[in-house]
């Protein structure tokens, strides 16, 4: 993932009363979590419903003074922050009553993010990001993916050039940092954030002002990266465990202690332009309608305890399921049984990316370890005034077709201002118990032991070259199952 301005790891201020050591809670409106539904599966149990909420990120509620509500506490207003002790005395944090105020709307499985909202006669940016609570409404909800599959259904035919509808993990704490003396409000307020960008921007990190200008580093796993003209996966990997705090050249790339590009998988850039896009004349995923995305932690000895060996990468659309492209030009084959150019693995990410720091900061074993330990749960909708996504979709950088203008963010304000992003059916459990293909991917709840996601690859030996691995529903369904159990009982 490359830089981005609006993942700037941000903290919900510490506010002191004068004789109380604790943050100060806002009165004036309270905090409404809006509830989306997810699941977690097993292939014995099939699918359990869970009711999670979503929190947007603690600088996105207002932040103000305590005695005069009009002014802001973000940025650092020297007069109100001269030191963190007095910040901490003079700043309070409001809730969100209405998340569709900030672009957020849920219904059910489903989560719907705008990046633009009609403010009188003209639009105004609000780009949320929200963090997955758990049912309790207090915490993080945690994932531990390791030897496990996520899936969810994606429609990103209202994002054109230059966005990013992004769902990824952090591994953020799980109380966002809570702590009864300095921050109590914790995850319900959507503190905590971080990410391997390490930004040194935020105002606040970790319920304190943020007047040295650290950074707030930890481990990400960019699940999906995407809008309707091309898509991108990529982990990146830190030196440190959990969340921590960088300085200076620490928090910088090539000496710093986090990977900020990561081992990314892009399609179109890996040489098939045909793979993914809008149409499925042109496409063999069209992404001008839903479809479902799987991504699969495989470790070396099938385990939740073994080394991260791959990362893979599976789509259904139409009742087919097929892995991500085989169709590259770089020539990186993943020598391991049932691996398959498509995914990431450590000989893929010393082919395209030799000189970076994901290797010497853990790479995938890192990765692994920090899927074991849980990470949160994140979506987005943004754009970048910056660079124009081009990194993401752009001919500049055979990521994609996109020119060199149509991701400017005035453009896409003019000529789609309802773009937006929606994701629903979310899953997770035992690899192959998160989707079926025995219909269209609807996704309604597999039946015990009907999921197929070890499937394929493993069944195939390794296919290579061109072919996507295409067979039919019943054969996937059948071969998939088998090979699950197979997998478990040799382990």
């Amino acid at each position: 993932m490359e830089i981005h301005s609006h993942l700037a790891a941000v903290l919900l201020p510490v506010v002191f009363l004068t004789t109380v050591t604790a943050q100060t809670i806002g009165t004036t409106t309270p905090e409404v979590h809006p509830v989306l539904q997810t699941q977690t599966c097993t292939l014995v149990g099939g699918c359990k419903t869970k009711l999670t909420k979503l929190v947007t990120d603690s600088l996105a509620h207002p932040i103000h003074s305590v005695t005069d509500p009009s002014k802001s506490c973000q940025p650092l207003d020297p007069a109100l922050c001269p030191d963190q002790a007095t910040c901490a005395q003079n700043c309070v944090i409001e809730g969100i009553q209405s998340y569709e105020s900030i672009g957020v709307l849920t219904s059910g499985t489903s989560l719907k993010l705008r990046e633009y909202l009609l403010d009188g006669t003209q639009y105004k940016k609000v780009q949320p990001r929200v963090y997955l609570l758990a049912e309790d409404d207090l915490n993080y909800e945690p994932l531990r993916l390791l030897n496990s599959e996520l899936s969810f259904d994606v429609d990103v035919s209202a994002l054109g050039c230059g966005m990013n509808g992004a769902l990824y993990l952090s591994e953020m704490d799980m109380s966002g940092s809570r702590n009864s003396n300095l921050n109590p409000a914790g995850a319900q307020y959507g503190t905590g954030y971080c990410d391997t960008q390490c930004f040194k921007t935020p105002a606040f990190i970790n319920g304190l002002a943020n007047i040295n200008g650290s950074g707030s580093c930890c481990n990400e796993m960019d699940i999906w990266e995407a809008n309707s003209r091309s898509t991108a996966y990529t982990p990146h990997t830190c030196s440190g465990v959990g969340s921590f705090l960088c300085s200076g050249n620490e928090c910088d790339s090539g000496v710093g202690v986090c990977d900020k590009p990561g081992c990314s998988l892009n399609t179109f850039g890996l040489g098939a332009p045909g793979f993914y896009g809008r149409g499925r004349v042109e496409h063999r995923l069209d992404s001008t309608r839903p479809f479902t995305v799987v991504t699969q932690f495989w470790t070396a000895d099938n385990t939740t305890s073994g080394d991260l060996i791959e990362i893979r990468r599976l789509y259904v659309q139409d009742g087919s399921v097929f892995p991500s492209t085989a169709e590259t030009t770089n020539g990186a084959v993943n020598n391991i049984p049932g691996g398959w150019d498509g995914s990431i693995t450590e000989e893929y990410c010393a082919v395209r990316n030799p000189a970076s720091d994901f290797t010497r900061l853990g790479g995938l074993k890192g990765m692994g370890q920090s899927l074991a330990r849980g990470m949160v749960l994140i979506f987005s909708i943004w754009n970048s005034d910056g660079d124009f996504m081009s990194w993401l979709d752009g001919q500049a950088s055979g990521n994609g077709p996109c020119n060199a203008t149509e991701g400017d963010p005035a453009t896409i304000v003019k000529t789609q201002p309802d773009t937006s992003v929606t994701f629903s059916n979310i899953r997770w459990g035992d690899i192959g118990s998160t989707f079926k293909v025995d219909g269209p991917s609807n996704g309604s709840t597999p039946a015990p032991g009907t999921g197929t996601g070890v499937a394929a690859a493993v069944a195939t030996n390794g296919v290579v070259g061109g072919d996507v691995l295409e067979r039919s529903v019943t054969i996937w369904a059948i071969v998939g199952l088998v090979t699950v159990w197979m997998g478990m009982f040799l382990s």
